[in-house]
Order: C-alpha cells, then sequence, then structure tokens
C-alpha cells in the first residue's frame, strides 16, 4: 500500500512545476493595472513584468487558487488523453509473426538435455511442468503433421522414444504402432532403461498380451462407463451420431449384464464370453409374455435376493419394452458384439495382463499394434485408449491430487 502511494505521488510531482507556473500567472493578472478585465488584458505585459521580477512562488490566496486549479485542470486532461489513447504498432499492420531464433526458443530448453522434449535438432521444450520463470511454461501437446516417407516417425517419434533415459522426468509411452515395426526396433532400449513393455497386437492374436476391461470395474459408476465405451467404439460408420431408442435400450440391457456379471459372478467369468453368453440365453417371445429366459430367471432370482440391486433396476427398466421390441434389441446387441464369436478375440479378451491403471506408477511403454488396411478389430484398441485416459485422469485425480 504504501510504495503505491510514493508511485503516485512520484508520478503527479512534474506538476507542482504547472502549479508554479499557472500561480505566476495569477500573480500576473492580479498585479496588472486596471479596474476590470479588459483595462487588465491591455496592462498584462506589466503584470507579467512585475509578476516575475522574483523567480519565488506567490504565497498569496489568489495567486495559489489559480495555480492549482491550473494545474489540476490540466492533469485531467492528461489523465483523460491517457484513458482514450489508441495504441498503434507501426510497421506491423499485417502481424507481427516471425521465424523464432535461438534466444527465442533458449528460454524453454532444459539445461540437461534428458529432461527435454526434442522437436528439432536445435529446439526443444522442458518436461518440467513448473520452470523457474512461470512464464515460459508450456503444456507438452505436440502436434506433428506430414505425409508418407516425411520422417515423422524417424525425426521425431524414435528420438523422443529415446529419452526414456531421462531419471529427473521418467515418463510412460502409449504408442500406436500400425506397421509392427517400432516395438521392434526401440523395444530392448526401453527394456534396458527400466521400462515394461506390453503389446496389444489385433494383426496376430497369438503375439498379443490380453485385455479385459472387466478388470477396471471397482464401483457401479465404472459399468456405466465401460458400457459408453463399449457402445461409442462400436458403432457403424452411418449411425447417427444422436443415440436412437434402440441404442438406448441397448444400453439398459449392458448394464444389467455386465452388472450381474461384476456383483455375482466368479472372478475367470468377469469378461465378454460370459457376457456373449448371457445375451444368446436371453429370449422374448411375443406370443407368450409370461415366457422367462434363464438370464431372466436369474434376474428374478437377483431381484428375490435384493430388490434394490443396480443390475435388477437396469433389467427392470429393460423389461418394460414388448416382446417384439425386446427380440430386436437383443439382435441389435448380438449384432453389435459379433467380433467375440471369434474364438481368438474371446480369448484375448478373458484375462488381463495390460494393467492399464498402473501405467502412470510405473515406467512403461504400450504399443499398441494395428493393421493399417483393415479397420475390422480398430473397435478393441479404442476401447483401450479411452479405457486408458478415464482410468488415468481418476487416478491422477483421486491419487495425486490432479
Amino acid at each position: 500500500m504504501r510504495l503505491e502511494v510514493k508511485k503516485r505521488i512520484i508520478a503527479n510531482l512534474p506538476y507542482l512545476l504547472f502549479v508554479y507556473l499557472f500561480g505566476k500567472l495569477g500573480q500576473t493578472y492580479r498585479l496588472a493595472a486596471g479596474a476590470d478585465l479588459s483595462e487588465k488584458f491591455l496592462h498584462l505585459a506589466d503584470g507579467f513584468s512585475f509578476a516575475f521580477e522574483s523567480v519565488s512562488p506567490s504565497f498569496r490566496l489568489f495567486d495559489l487558487a489559480v495555480g492549482v486549479a491550473g494545474a489540476v485542470a490540466l492533469r485531467l486532461m492528461v489523465y483523460v488523453k491517457s484513458k482514450n489513447a489508441k495504441k498503434y504498432r507501426k510497421g506491423v499492420e499485417y502481424g507481427s509473426a516471425r521465424w523464432g531464433g535461438p534466444r527465442d526458443i533458449a528460454p524453454y530448453i532444459d539445461p540437461v538435455f534428458d529432461n527435454n522434449i526434442l522437436l528439432t535438432q536445435t529446439e526443444r521444450l522442458t518436461m518440467n511442468n513448473r520452470p523457474k520463470d512461470p512464464k515460459t511454461a508450456r503444456n507438452k501437446n505436440v502436434l506433428v503433421i506430414g505425409g508418407s516417407g516425411s520422417g515423422k516417425t524417424r525425426c521425431f517419434v524414435k528420438p523422443n522414444l529415446m529419452q526414456c533415459v531421462s531419471k529427473d522426468y521418467p515418463t510412460s509411452f502409449v504408442i500406436t504402432d500400425p506397421k509392427g515395426s517400432l516395438i521392434g526396433e526401440v523395444g530392448q532400449l526401453l527394456v534396458r532403461c527400466g521400462y515394461r513393455v506390453k503389446v496389444l497386437n489385433t494383426i496376430n492374436f497369438s503375439k498379443s498380451m490380453r485385455y479385459n476391461p472387466f478388470c477396471y470395474i471397482h464401483s457401479e459408476k465404472d459399468i456405466l462407463k465401460l458400457v459408453n465405451t463399449l457402445i461409442s467404439n462400436t458403432k457403424g460408420e452411418g449411425e447417427k451420431s444422436a443415440e436412437d431408442f434402440w441404442v438406448k435400450s441397448e444400453r439398459l440391457l449392458y448394464s444389467a449384464l455386465i452388472g450381474y456379471i461384476w456383483y455375482e459372478a466368479p472372478d475367470d467369468e468377469m469378461n465378454f464370453t460370459t457376457l456373449l453368453e448371457m445375451i444368446n440365453a436371453s429370449e422374448a417371445r411375443e406370443d407368450d409374455p409370461e415366457f422367462q429366459s434363464p438370464v431372466d430367471q436369474m434376474f428374478e432370482r437377483l431381484e428375490e435376493k435384493d430388490p434394490e440391486h443396480f443390475a435388477v433396476r437396469q433389467y427392470k427398466k429393460f423389461l418394460l419394452s414388448a416382446g417384439k421390441t425386446r427380440s430386436s434389441i437383443l439382435i441389435s446387441c448380438g449384432a453389435r458384439l459379433a467380433p467375440f464369436d471369434i474364438r481368438e478375440v474371446r480369448e484375448l479378451m478373458e484375462d488381463d495382463e495390460l494393467e492399464l491403471d498402473t501405467i502412470g506408477d510405473e515406467k512403461t511403454a504400450l504399443f499398441l499394434i494395428m493393421s493399417d488396411t483393415d479397420t475390422t478389430f480398430n473397435f478393441i484398441l479404442a476401447m483401450v485408449q479411452s479405457q486408458l485416459i478415464n482410468l488415468l485422469c481418476d487416478r491422477a485425480d483421486d491419487k495425486y491430487g490432479g
């Protein structure tokens, strides 16, 4: 507060000179001969001479009043002018963008080479989220655009994977590897640097680790997240973005069945194979409203045990539809889960070896190998990425404070 007052006093000190000058003008008018204003203006030169015979200021009340009033009026004019002033940048009317040089990037580079994201041969970006100068803090998102053969992998991805040697900022990696060649080129380096190397291979399932999204369910909200992930990543290309009645009905059935599996099934049956078997065992008959499928009977027994069970509440909403409608919903579910009829896909997702929720805790490199010509099984990788983002965000918030 005192510093602010001191700054204001210093800024207004020059106006004391104008108090003196305007005071002299008041003294000039007062000493000029004449009884009225017109006569005083005729003898203003004589009054001016009398006023400046001495350089000392006049302390007469009239002279001081004129001096203060003149200085205040001038200060107000300056204030209004500065408030309404337009800021011009001469010579940069068409923009000020320019190519940066070494001096421009220097504040953003960490002195330790291994602690940087490599952008070019001479430009780097520190991985420190709290640099000494907060003005140089930047997010670590990098967008690389280039055509085939332009060197995106060779010039950017590989050099930054080799930054795995950093001891101050140990980083985990999730790498999409369409050709399946990157893991062979950098995998051994990552292992030598203490990384856990995980692989999900949808080209050759026999060379892939297993992935079971059911392993990451810890509460009822996780059930809904898994259902959302499943539906979002198995949409047809022509499917409308807005959910229609059938998709919402599927969501109810998936929530009920997955909820039942998570609460009631043993650990070795918590997978998509069990979900598929339950859908296959479901049946609805239009001509027999009293008919109960094996799944209906399972939920009936569960309701007797716990009427407020999450799975029961979801399933009862599903049963509100007519028999013909339920049959159509079951067909939609079967069509959506058709890839799981392949034995290799079911075996891939029966158990989990990826440990997605620990990627932020230990140095891990996860390679997602996919075909660059066939998109049939891309939904598995999309599910992994969707679930991974949700898991790591929740873990960062819950365990590490954001």
